[in-house]
């Protein structure tokens, strides 16, 4: 399962955040990612890293008031303060846990906010958190997410990341594509991902529709992990899905497919 990073958020939620680590290494993950890390210290998550000897491959920025229903607040009014404040913690974060990427979430659009003052905002912001992660080598990543699970967030097709991050013109700015996601929004998504695949740095993946395991629904994933291992994607496979009962009884599917790889 070299390929593959474990989503602490997701997967493994029978136990406590902290014994997920040790859990996802006896499943086979070399790597992990999660949303946020930032209700404990970095050293103890790099702590558990290091006792399992897993990498860390992602982490989301903080974005903003989530259990109040924000999704980021890059393109948000009014908070460029608080956006660079969280992205300067988030890569402190990064040099800790020796983690190189750093998903951005735009946000939700405001009612009362033009489209073209919130775009450049956004691409103002982003430009802000690519120069300020370059200089410690990390890259800002931005992820379409589908209006159907987000409603109103800015972001939601690959081609429209694209045009942001030409725009931007950061080398350290790239895309996070996820293929449930892209599903939602378009389908087409292998065509896509080869059509963007310079642009890539992250790739998720999940069942459509109900983002539980790839096992079952309308993506042929054993025909989509050929596909990308075929490929020149040399990063890891973030398994961002939700669990049809327990974790460990539902990752039979990627135990059969890693062998065809």
């Amino acid at each position: 399962m070299n390929k593959f990073a474990a989503n602490l958020s997701m997967l493994f939620t029978e136990l406590d955040f902290l014994d997920r680590f040790e859990a996802a290494a006896a499943a086979g993950f070399t790597a992990v990612e999660y949303l946020f890390p930032y209700d404990y210290s970095a050293e103890d998550l790099q702590a558990q890293l290091r006792k399992y000897h897993l990498t860390q491959a992602l982490f989301n920025a903080p974005p903003g008031d989530w259990q109040n229903g924000e999704r980021g607040i890059a393109c948000l009014q009014g908070r460029e303060q608080e956006f660079i404040a969280g992205i300067e913690q988030a890569i402190e974060y990064a040099k800790v846990l020796g983690n190189k990427r750093i998903h951005v979430m735009a946000g939700i659009i405001p009612d009362d906010s033009s489209t073209a003052a919130t775009e450049q905002r956004y691409i103002n912001n982003l430009r802000l958190a690519a120069q300020l992660a370059k200089a410690e080598q990390i890259t800002i990543l931005i992820e379409p997410i589908n209006n159907t699970d987000m409603p109103g967030y800015l972001l939601n097709y690959p081609q429209q990341a694209i045009e942001f991050i030409d725009k931007i013109d950061c080398a350290n700015l790239r895309l996070q594509f996820d293929f449930y996601h892209c599903q939602i929004m378009q389908g087409n998504v292998i065509e896509t991902f080869k059509r963007l695949q310079t642009y890539i740095d992250h790739v998720q993946i999940a069942g459509v529709p109900g983002r539980h395991e790839p096992d079952q629904g309308e993506l042929n994933y054993h025909y989509i992990l050929q596909q990308i291992a075929q490929s020149s994607y040399a990063g890891y496979i973030g398994c961002e899905y939700l669990p049809r009962t327990t974790t460990l009884k539902g990752l039979g599917w990627l135990k059969t497919l890693n062998k065809t790889l």
